[in-house]
């Protein structure tokens, strides 16, 4: 059943796989999209049944969720160190790019109902594959990092050694896609941990007492602007799978078509607010306890951090945040990473059985060699910063030139422009990814 009641849709994916003729759904034989014109006249426009709504608010967890990693979060404690209360001008700006891009990334691939690797290919033949490549590249070396840091979690909460945590936690993660209702697990178990992550990181930011006037002064008329803040920030919640880990997921539960654009653009910008609100209570945080003037241990800033704000409480809040935040998006990049393999045309369990497989791979990588090497991580981290402007070239160009793609759907103007904006800074940090590779080899 689609998101709008009992009738399929276009975003239905058995509907999809007719439609897409004996040449598959990159095949192009032209009589779809002259059907999609065709249907996208007559087509109602109706409200998102409930369904729909608990499939789009799983996309927008998971979106916001598989962009708060363990990255994030030592990330976002070591230029609050480093930078005070200037750091949140870095996050106002990052936040707004964030928005610019997501917006068109959901908008367009949410309309047109197909995933960005197919739109590639579409507007470029094999550009899709160099898209899914640079995916799963950085996404299988990212997730060993996401293994490791359930497993540094567990041992925050629990004292649990960090490999049998790391080893736990992906039973857990294989669990959720093994269940017989897989999809309805995923956005359940995402929007949960990730209110929890907020409600706890809340917590430590009021005992922490910060000083909100400097801090709010600061968000608009900061002291100091460090642009390798803003542009690590935005590399961080944009960049690699994370910027297409909603639209997929929006894709796969239906919810597509021009009918949508309303409930699609809605759910594009929560996801961004919320991770934002997580980066912003973070930084109260730890800038309640820096500003105090306690020393941060170098090795784990953020749990000492947590630790100095609220004791033992604390430490153990810190490692359940820290095992939420990284299991969250242990799923995050093992979905959306095969999202990019597969087509509207593979079954659920097909696509279930691999995200097992591409966790259980992470996993036994990360017991292996510990987690991943430092250069690996550079290198995914610059594989990361190439998806974002090549990925973003080609939603623009949809959005732009090939409105046969969008169902005859006439795409906003402002929408295009404030795209196009974000996707210069893009280019900026996808220079500065190559850059990054360069060094490697130096």
């Amino acid at each position: 059943m689609s998101a709008n009641g009992g009738k399929a849709q276009d975003g239905d994916p058995a509907v999809r796989a007719r439609d897409a003729g004996p040449e598959g759904p990159g095949g192009g034989t032209g009589r779809r999209e002259g059907d999609e014109r065709g249907r996208a006249a007559t087509r109602p426009t109706t409200a998102v049944a409930k369904g729909g709504r608990g499939a789009l608010l799983g996309a927008m967890f998971l979106m916001a969720t598989s962009a708060i990693g363990p990255g994030f979060i030592t990330q976002t404690t070591t230029f609050t160190v480093q930078l005070g209360a200037a750091f949140a001008f870095a996050i106002l700006v990052s936040i707004l790019i964030d928005v610019a891009v997501q917006l068109n990334v959901w908008r367009v691939v949410g309309v047109s109902g197909r995933r960005a690797q197919d739109l590639g290919n579409r507007v470029a033949p094999g550009v899709g594959w160099v898209l899914a490549a640079l995916v799963l590249i950085g996404g299988f070396v990212f997730n060993i990092g996401n293994v490791g840091g359930t497993g540094l979690g567990l041992n925050a909460m629990l004292g649990v050694d960090s490999k049998i945590g790391g080893a736990i936690s992906a039973v857990i993660a294989i669990a959720i896609f093994l269940s017989k209702r897989a999809g309805v697990a995923l956005d359940r178990i995402v929007v949960a941990l990730g209110v929890l992550m907020i409600g706890m990181t809340t917590y430590v930011a009021i005992v922490s007492q910060p000083p909100l006037g400097e801090a709010l002064r600061s968000f608009v008329l900061p002291d100091t602007v460090n642009f390798l803040a803003i542009t690590t920030l935005i590399g961080g919640t944009v960049g690699g799978y994370i910027t297409y880990a909603g639209a997929h997921r929006m894709l796969d539960s239906g919810v597509t078509g021009p009918e949508n654009v309303g409930p699609i653009t809605r759910s594009s910008v929560l996801g961004i607010i919320v991770t934002g609100v997580m980066r912003v209570v973070l930084f109260l945080a730890v800038l309640g306890v820096v500003v105090g003037g306690v020393a941060l241990a170098k090795d784990n800033p953020a749990a000492s951090a947590f630790q100095a704000a609220a004791g033992q409480v604390g430490l153990r809040l810190f490692g359940v945040i820290l095992w939420a935040a990284a299991i969250t998006s242990v799923i995050g990049a093992a979905y959306t990473s095969v999202s990019f393999l597969t087509t509207e045309r593979t079954s659920p369990r097909t696509r279930n059985l691999l995200t097992v497989g591409f966790i259980a791979l992470s996993a036994l990588a990360y017991l292996l060699i510990g987690t991943a090497p430092v250069t690996l991580l550079v290198f995914a981290g610059a594989f990361n910063g190439l998806i974002l402007p090549i990925g973003f070239t080609v939603i623009l160009w949809v959005a732009w030139r090939r409105r046969d793609l969008l169902g005859g759907y006439r795409y906003p103007r402002w929408l295009l422009g404030v795209g196009v904006l974000a996707w210069l800074i893009a280019l900026y940090l996808g220079w500065s990814s190559l850059a990054a590779v360069g060094s490697l080899f130096s």
